[in-house]
């Protein structure tokens, strides 16, 4: 299987970005970088493991100084270096493989239950190079000129035509000041691999001594204490060293995460998902369809949801995960069914049943994303939700409740329901809890999974849109003078101690607890575009573009209402910089964001229906109905 790249890299150092790659040994070593594209290791017939680069898709592909021709982006090519080894006149292939893809298709579900899959797909260890292949192209495809090359596009079937119209409309768009300084700092954070652009730094600041941040050793190996997690675990972040060698050579290798090392030994859950869901994004916006039917791409969705959709103790549909496995990825009492995760949860399943391709190894894994997707949308939509009825009857329930036909199913008590919360939740609006366990209610306000679930279309439309009237009464809360809060409200006092295990990081209205971060600005945006909110959004760009400059990019903001940049934030945080961009560019391109966000699934819905009626037992817990519910799908049919 070979791959494509969507890199243009004539030689060496092709500026990238508009800007020069600096030579690898000295802008690659050491670097930790987050990885904002995917990755995967894969053997084709040989016994040589190989890497293929990352993708990028930046919103401002058409710009002069951005790209070398007006079909970067589009075409496929491939590089003739080898190892680290670049010639000065590099060979290029413009290829689809769609053809050959199909011609893999039936071996995926062999391979993914095969027990040597870890030797196939990841033996190499930290070892393993781009893939290369030299080809010798007709005259008519490519034509090299001393200053670059341009390529004859042969996927003109596979061309967006929305994002066509788009880009050109936005080559007249004069930029502001802050947007240039974001773009310039964005290009300033890509790390190279091989002289090849693979990833950006988290955060890039020239006044820090140790500008990077996850620069705690790492190994390939997966393992805590001789035990190690099932095959699909996605890691967090990747380094990328340079290692000695004789005759003073050097070797780049490349270092993952995935958790091993990372601050309380929690596995990154919510990588394989948010991979999942991006490459569906990718696919979208460049209609490269041929890159999700290839073999080791179907392969790792199969691997990442398998994993997912393992059996286990639980009796709820929810994904159970230990505290720290998202964003928030700290002890902050979110263990157990975190709506976070339920929200990407459900959306990677969405992304999964639209690219997994149809065949007879894929029927079952199919079928099961189905009935995730009914049951899991049935169980937040009716158990998460709250608005001021809900807690109404939520104080008046009765506890210890032994019957299939309870009403208060998951015994909680009234009592918790704490006393913010009634003076605070407004006459309309209303939002997805932060949590549910047997027992157990967290009322807090996390704010990336309500506003993925907006986007994902797990709540119900009446739903989201109290979301956002919710977010809209609370504005001072919520917004302030830096959007957004990450939760709400902040653990304080005894709780924070509890807790929070007196975690001198996340202190109140700080950092995880109740802190500002400016990298939600896209999927605020996202959200409001979705429900037709845009003057929401456009607020908070203002009010994030008055500062975010001044302020030097920083990571997150203190305080209840955002105004102090946070005690312990990066500056020149580069998901602040593409958060704010991506926020400008989706409001500029309406057309774009329509592409990333889901409408309702009225065939989950007639499929949860089904179940409902035909269950013997009317009243199990996952699966019980409620006359809201009914109400709710008559109304949306």
């Amino acid at each position: 299987m070979k791959p494509c790249c969507r890199i243009l890299l004539p030689c060496k150092n092709t500026p990238f970005l508009g800007v020069p790659i600096p030579k690898s040994p000295n802008s690659a070593s050491h670097n930790n970088c987050l990885f904002n594209s995917h990755f995967s290791a894969h053997n084709d017939h040989t016994s040589s493991p190989r890497v293929f680069v990352f993708k990028t898709i930046l919103g401002q592909s058409q710009k002069a100084n951005f790209a070398p021709n007006s079909n970067w982006g589009q075409s496929r090519i491939f590089s003739s270096t080898c190892g680290c080894n670049f010639s000065k006149r590099a060979h290029y292939l413009v290829a689809s493989l769609a053809s050959n893809v199909k011609s893999f298709s039936t071996s995926i579900e062999t391979r993914v239950n095969d027990k040597n899959f870890e030797r196939i797909y990841v033996q190499g260890g930290i070892n393993v190079k781009p893939l290369v292949e030299k080809i010798d192209l007709d005259e008519d495809a490519v034509k090299k000129e001393d200053d670059g090359i341009e390529v004859k596009d042969v996927e003109n079937d596979l061309k967006n035509e929305n994002l066509k119209e788009a880009e050109s409309a936005d080559a007249g768009k004069e930029e502001s000041e802050v947007e240039k300084e974001a773009w310039k700092l964005l290009r300033d954070s890509v790390v190279t691999y091989c002289g090849s652009p693979v990833g950006t730094l988290a955060a890039n600041d020239p006044n820090d001594k140790q500008p990077l941040n996850y620069d705690q050793l790492q190994s390939w190996e997966k393992t805590v204490d001789c035990y190690s997690p099932g095959q699909g675990l996605m890691p967090a972040s990747f380094k990328v060293r340079s290692v000695a060698l004789d005759d003073n050579k050097f070797e780049e290798v490349l270092d993952p995460d995935f958790g091993e090392s990372a601050i309380g030994r929690v596995a990154p859950v919510d990588s394989g998902l948010w991979w999942i869901i991006l490459l569906r994004a990718y696919v979208k916006l460049t209609g490269d369809y041929a890159l999700q039917e290839r073999v080791d791409v179907q392969t790792g969705i199969k691997l990442i949801i398998n994993l997912c959709l393992s059996d286990g103790f639980d009796m709820f549909p929810s994904l159970l995960v230990t505290d720290g496995s998202c964003m928030i990825d700290r002890r902050m009492g979110i263990h157990g069914h975190p709506l976070e995760i339920q929200s990407l949860f459900y959306s990677a399943l969405r992304c999964a049943r639209e690219m997994l391709a149809l065949d007879d190894g894929s029927k079952n894994l199919v079928r099961a994303v189905n009935n995730r997707l009914s049951a899991l949308s049935f169980h937040i939509r009716e158990y998460y939700w709250v608005d001021l009825k809900k807690i109404n009857e939520i104080y008046r329930y009765k506890t210890e409740e032994y019957s299939t036909d309870a009403t208060n199913k998951f015994n909680i008590y009234p009592e918790q329901i704490p006393h913010w919360l009634m003076h605070w939740i407004p006459e309309e609006g209303g939002y997805l809890i932060g949590n549910l366990q047997p027992a157990h209610m967290d009322f807090r306000f996390f704010t990336l999974g309500n506003l993925w679930s907006i986007v994902s279309s797990l709540g119900t439309p009446k739903q989201n849109e109290a979301i956002l009237n919710l977010i809209e009464a609370k504005w001072d809360d919520l917004i302030a003078q830096m959007p957004l809060k990450i939760c709400f409200p902040a653990l304080e006092s005894e709780d924070w101690r509890i807790i929070t295990g007196c975690d001198p990081k996340n202190t109140p209205w700080s950092y995880h607890n109740g802190g500002s971060w400016p990298t939600l600005l896209w999927q605020f945006t996202l959200a409001c575009m979705k429900m037709g909110r845009t003057d929401l959004a456009k607020k908070a760009i203002d009010i994030a573009e008055r500062r975010l400059s001044l302020d030097r990019w920083p990571e997150y903001y203190d305080t209840r209402n955002g105004k102090f940049i946070g005690k312990q934030a990066r500056l020149y945080q580069t998901w602040s910089v593409a958060g704010y961009l991506t926020s400008k560019l989706l409001l500029e391109k309406p057309e774009m964001a329509s592409l990333l966000f889901w409408e309702e699934d009225y065939d989950l819905l007639e499929i949860c229906v089904c179940a409902l009626s035909n269950s013997s037992r009317k009243s199990v817990p996952a699966v019980s109905p409620s006359p809201r519910f009914l109400f709710d799908f008559a109304s949306i049919l």
